[in-house]
């Protein structure tokens, strides 16, 4: 699957205002600032086709991108902004909530991890979560380029032993270098493909 003509469709802020057509749906989630918007930029080859921002914590809605009118990619409000309020954080927790719970035609989840840093205790709960809802999930080292290859390989493998995943669960990519996006374009393909050969 080649990702093309990407399109931004709508934002949402509860179930109500949700995407709830056939086509399949791919989540991006992770910590606030791990680089979600630089990544749709990257797959989209579009360096303003989602909002990036130097202060951490800007996405607060269920962000839609129509991607050749097969699949949505869907932008997810980051996690764990320490300087965020109490009530933004909520709502955060809300809104994260309501789209796992109410999204049934969700096939991946790409978890964003900083390449950089052993998974933060809220992203150990994330992938808890996932599983607890039967949820596929795809890990996605981000800012790879930041590391030479030795530290890397290192930084993957302590982060395969904390988070108890096998390496080849993660991708490690670098928006600024384009490096991952065809690893992660073959695993939409793989995540629709299996969901629609099951279907027949």
């Amino acid at each position: 699957m080649r990702l093309i003509n990407f399109k931004f469709v709508k934002s949402a802020s509860k179930p109500a205002e949700f995407i709830t057509d056939e086509l399949p749906q791919v989540a991006i989630v992770g910590r606030s600032n791990v680089g979600k918007s630089s990544l749709i930029n990257m797959l989209a080859n579009n360096k303003k086709m989602a909002k990036t921002s130097s202060t951490p914590g800007r996405t607060r809605l269920v962000n839609y991108f129509d991607i050749d009118g097969k699949v949505y990619l869907v932008d997810l409000p980051g996690y764990g902004f320490a300087q965020a309020s109490k009530s933004i954080k909520k709502e955060w927790d809300r809104v994260l909530d309501d789209y796992f719970n109410n999204t049934h035609n969700l096939k991946l989840v790409l978890l964003l991890i900083d390449s950089r840093h052993l998974p933060s205790e809220l992203d150990v709960m994330m992938i808890n979560y996932l599983v607890e809802l039967n949820i596929p999930y795809q890990i996605i080292l981000t800012k790879a380029d930041k590391l030479s290859r030795n530290e890397l390989n290192k930084n993957i493998n302590a982060i395969s032993n904390h988070i108890r995943h096998n390496k080849s669960m993660f991708i490690s990519t670098s928006a600024d270098k384009k490096i991952g996006a065809e690893q992660i374009a073959k695993a939409i393909d793989n995540a629709i493909n299996i969901e629609t050969s099951s279907d027949n």
